[in-house]
């Protein structure tokens, strides 16, 4: 299996505005279509159709590779 980080990309409709929208994802999946079936799954109001398509979200694959980042924050506020 791999890991890929999927992104929305700015400016895209279907993300504002912004509230109850899922904006990422980190999938563990053999591909980049299983990787953004997945995230189509776990969409917020901004729909599955974003997460399938690449004009509208980023997938990448994850490797140990790169430079140091933040990738997930799982917090939810009251």
């Amino acid at each position: 299996m791999k890991l890929y980080i999927l992104k929305a990309i700015e400016g895209v409709e279907e993300f504002y505005p912004w509230y109850d929208k899922s904006f990422g994802h980190l999938v563990r999946a053999e591909s980049e279509i299983d990787a953004r079936t997945i995230a189509s799954r776990h969409c917020g109001d901004e729909g599955e159709h974003p997460w399938l398509d690449g004009n509208k979200t980023t997938c990448e694959e994850l490797t140990s590779d790169g430079e140091e980042e933040h990738l997930m924050v799982d917090f939810a506020l009251a």
